[in-house]
């Protein structure tokens, strides 16, 4: 649901002032009614009232968020303005957005008079003139294109329809969207109304006998009751079959159990008169549809105008469908009129609202003015009171159950049978104290910044008891625009501090068409003890293909590797010494990479491409079918043991370009691999290592010993090449499914190439290009989203150094680096975060921890600008 009332811009707003007392009637002086363009004579007449209950920001619209010029926003009605607006806000609020229901969804709903046309917009000769009567009246105005304007707007194909019955339309329009629904003709509707009136701000003249207060207060079924004033307003209420929402894990208010709508016919005194017989056939229609017993009914919301003839046969209507005295005058009866005023077509969503609010909060609120029955209305032999003050709504032997009652002028009554929503029982994931991603967007950052704060006081001040209900809304109950922030978080203090420390942060707008992925696996010296130990904790398919590895390998090889990918506490240390054997540490880091690619796949990411980084090849070529998995893992148990029979080695990297480097090397160095323009890594025997390290010291070179206590890509190597060739022919090679770079050339991988015994060969022996693999990557995948497959966080750091005059690669790492603290599985859901806020499309129902309910929470943050067309400073006379 959704509404906007005087006084309040939103539902929770709006029930905080219903349960305190608050009358949203405003009181004008002179100066502000002449400012307004009251007649100053007018105010002489000792008759004139000065209150109403007007609308904030009638003028005010989000006009870039419907696709809206700034001139068709000004032409357009504010009715229709702000009934758009409302819609979206009711289905943010019911977790539902057009193009992720799987079915039709329905419009019903009425406006008000176009007055915006007749008083602002025909008396513009010239806008008249360049814009056209059609264009102006028919599809900005006029009350007929209301529905069909937001069904177009949120591309709804269910049916669209405009219901004028004057004060009961909108109820009406909710019999109607319920019907539509139990017919099949649509799975969801929308349904509700809207009245602005216009000019507003002004007071009115009251006359005897009218329907109009004398004082600016409506004192429904009071003593004092000579009338109500008008107010400005819209609502707007999102219905489902019953069945549909439960299984859909729907927040639901309450349930309509029956509703009727019929005509007075010729039946009342005359024809803006009331009927007794007509309202009572009505109501008793409803209780025989809802087929529950009226003494089961709590409270009545209803029509309660605060007129002197109209209260006393509201009452002798209901009086009559319910039974004299049935229950012994225990159900309240009260008006939201006496808050806000008559909405008119939006009267009876309003009050609509206001029963399935008591009905979900358990409370019913005051009806205002109220001191002594009208005598006229004959409570004493009816089962009604009026509810002078707001309070708890016991529950009975049934479930608590509230009407509501509208009456149209001309005859049309509408009445609805509500009842209390079915409890949720508690569920596993409400004490889960697993990190949840919350995904906001928006159509610019500054809306961005404005739904983070939003989100954050709303944790702050209702405290949901489960921050999983929340993520599951925001995924599965938005719409995903193109400025996208996201938060990870365990607990709701955690998330208001990430979300209020998120704002101001940059959010470039996501691509029109997703991203491609590009898949980066790192080599050696990226384990490290328990790498994603969390994410085989809490991830089935990361653990099955872990699993599956690790067996093969002690089959295979007969290594167990699981002490030392996965150590007991107390056992790190050790671990850390056994994998910084090559056997070791490339086995369980082609475990983890291998496993957490099938993870990524598993959800939904499919890459684009793949780039390994030396053994992060092998992986990439395992992933593509180059190799099976039993064949990868041989090939890279031989590369282990060739280098753990190495005599000692090291690394050492180089912040120095390729061509710099190479004066510094003698015969017993090579250069390893170059990651960088200027970055190079050098290897060969220790002792060799040592002195270039001395060398470039003093020479005040940035350079780094790597954790790896063997020669890679060296000339140590030679020697063992022959034997790697044999255990290379033995394995059948196959063309890759997917796109390849090649680290011995830099460039993409030939099947004839990468199919050759010899290539794999040269691939351990000769320098690994990751940095022209990178910029290939980079030219032929611009705007790439290039997502590290590993430990660490190696090859993203590399990544994010490169930079275009255009833009820096999006890269994001799957899993912390060594001395990162955080959670693996938090690291990895914020990688996850990070691939929806770069535009890559999330399928959230393959994403682990998907479960959850669909609860309100706050909508989108329009930004609203004045849209507005201002009288004429002189009156045209009329013809």
């Amino acid at each position: 649901m959704a509404a906007r009332v005087p006084g309040a811009g939103n539902v929770g707003q709006f029930w905080r002032n219903l349960c305190g007392g608050v009358e949203s009637v405003s009181r004008y002086t002179d100066e502000q009614l002449i400012a307004a363009g009251e007649d100053p004579e007018l105010l002489r007449d000792p008759n004139y009232v000065k209150a109403g209950a007007p609308l904030e920001g009638v003028e005010l619209f989000d006009a870039g968020f419907f696709g809206f010029s700034a001139r068709d926003a000004a032409i357009l009605d504010p009715q229709h303005r702000h009934f758009l607006e409302v819609c979206w806000e009711a289905l943010e609020d019911a977790g539902h957005v057009p193009e992720s229901f799987a079915g039709a969804i329905g419009v019903f709903a009425g406006a008000g008079m176009h007055d915006y046309y007749v008083h602002h917009l025909a008396p513009n000769r010239k806008l008249m003139q360049d814009v056209g009567q059609f264009l102006v009246r028919h599809t900005g105005n006029d009350k007929d294109f209301l529905t069909t304007r937001a069904s177009y707007c949120f591309n709804l194909t269910g049916p669209s329809i405009g219901v004028q019955t004057a004060c009961s339309t909108s109820l009406v329009a909710i019999h109607m969207a319920a019907q539509s629904l139990l017919n099949g003709e649509c799975d969801l509707a929308l349904a509700g109304g809207v009245s602005i009136t216009l000019p507003d701000r002004l007071g009115y003249v009251f006359r005897e006998g009218e329907i109009l207060s004398p004082d600016g207060h409506c004192r429904a079924f009071d003593r004092e009751a000579r009338g109500t004033l008008f107010g400005s307003g819209a609502g707007v209420v999102v219905l489902r079959r019953a069945a549909d929402a439960a299984a859909d894990r729907d927040h639901v208010y309450a349930v309509i159990r029956g509703s009727a709508v019929n005509n007075d016919g010729r039946g009342k005194v005359s024809y803006l008169a009331p009927s007794h017989d007509g309202q009572a056939r009505c109501i008793a229609e409803a209780l025989a549809v809802a087929a529950v017993p009226a003494s089961s009914i709590g409270y009545v919301e209803a029509h309660g105008t605060g007129t002197p003839m109209g209260d006393p046969i509201e009452v002798a209507a209901l009086t009559r469908a319910f039974g004299a005295g049935a229950g012994g005058r225990s159900c309240a009866i009260g008006s939201v009129k006496t808050n806000v005023g008559h909405l008119d077509t939006a009267a009876g969503v309003a009050s609509f609202i206001k029963a399935s609010l008591a009905l979900k909060h358990q409370v019913i609120p005051q009806s205002l003015n109220f001191a002594t029955p009208n005598p006229a209305c004959d409570f004493e032999r009816s089962p009604f009171h009026v509810s002078a003050a707001t309070t708890a709504w016991a529950r009975a032997d049934t479930p608590r159950r509230a009407c509501v009652n509208s009456l149209g002028v001309g005859g049309t009554n509408a009445h609805v049978v509500l009842e209390e929503a079915p409890e949720r029982a508690a569920e596993e994931h409400d004490a889960d104290d697993a990190p949840r991603l919350l995904c906001l967007s928006a159509r610019s950052p500054a809306a961005l910044d404005a739904a983070a704060q939003r989100l954050a006081d709303f944790l702050r001040a209702d405290r949901p008891r489960a921050l999983a209900d929340v993520a599951y809304t925001l995924q599965f109950g938005r719409r995903a625009f193109a400025h996208r922030r996201t938060v990870a978080a365990a607990h709701l203090d955690d998330a208001i501090h990430r979300l209020e420390a998120s704002r101001g942060g940059a959010s470039p707008p996501v691509p029109a068409e997703p991203p491609p992925v590009v898949f980066m696996f790192p080599g050696g010296g990226a384990q490290y003890p328990n790498m994603g130990r969390q994410i085989y904790a809490s991830e089935a398919v990361f653990r099955e293909h872990v699993d599956a590895v690790l067996a093969i390998v002690e089959t295979d090889e007969g290594l167990d590797l699981r002490p030392w990918l996965f150590p007991d506490p107390g056992d790190e240390a050790r671990a850390a010494t056994e994998l910084e054997r090559a056997s070791h540490s490339l086995l369980t880091t082609f475990a983890v990479e291998y496993a957490l690619a099938q993870l990524w796949r598993s959800r939904g990411i499919e890459p684009t491409a793949l780039i390994g980084h030396s053994l992060g090849e092998l992986v990439a070529a395992c992933l593509a079918g180059v190799m099976t998995l039993r064949d990868a893992l041989a090939v890279v148990a031989a590369r282990g043991r060739i280098l753990d029979r190495l005599p000692g080695g090291a690394t050492l990297a180089v912040a120095l370009s390729e061509a710099e480097v190479v004066p510094f090397l003698g015969a017993g160095l090579s250069i390893a691999a170059v990651n960088g323009p200027a970055l190079c890594v050098v290897s060969g025997s220790l002792d060799d290592i040592v002195a270039l390290e001395a060398v470039l010291s003093a020479r005040d070179v940035d350079a780094r010993r790597l954790r790896l206590s063997f020669a890679a890509h060296s000339s140590l190597l030679d020697g063992h090449l022959d034997d790697f060739a044999r255990e290379i022919a033995s394995v059948q090679l196959r063309a890759p499914r997917y796109p390849l770079i090649s680290n011995a050339s830099g460039n993409w991988s030939g099947v004839a190439e990468i199919t050759q015994t010899d290539y794999w060969v040269k691939q351990l022996r000769h320098t690994v290009r990751f940095s022209a693999g990178l910029s290939q990557v980079l030219e032929d995948h611009p705007g790439c989203v290039l997502l590290e497959v590993g430990p660490g966080t190696t090859l993203a750091s590399l990544a994010a150094t490169r930079r275009s005059a255009a833009s820096a690669p999006v890269v994001i790492a799957s899993l912390r680096h060594p001395l990162d603290a955080t959670p693996d599985a938090t690291v990895f859901l914020n990688a996850l975060g990070r691939l929806w806020a770069a535009g890559v499309a999330i399928d959230w129902s393959r994403q682990g921890r998907s479960t959850g309910r669909r609860m309100p929470l706050p909508t989108y943050p329009f930004e609203h600008k004045r849209y507005w067309i201002d009288r004429p400073a002189t009156p045209v006379p009329a013809p």
